[in-house]
């Protein structure tokens, strides 16, 4: 965990430890985020799959004649 004396105030994801972590945060490689609450940053996983899909789609449906 960090000791930064004014960390953010997001929320994050550890992919490690599949925990949500919040103002004392690990690593950032292990850390999906900021979300803007703890609900979300939960989430983090759905959300990064769905934003994966999206690109995925639009790199498919792009034309780049």
């Amino acid at each position: 965990m960090s000791d930064d004396p004014n960390p953010d105030q997001g929320w994050y994801y550890n992919t490690r430890t599949h925990e949500v972590e919040h103002l004392e945060r690990s690593r950032g490689v292990d850390l999906l985020g900021p979300y803007p609450d703890e609900a979300t940053a939960r989430r983090a996983l759905d959300i990064a799959r769905e934003r994966t899909r999206q690109a995925d789609a639009a790199d498919r449906s792009w034309d780049g004649d």
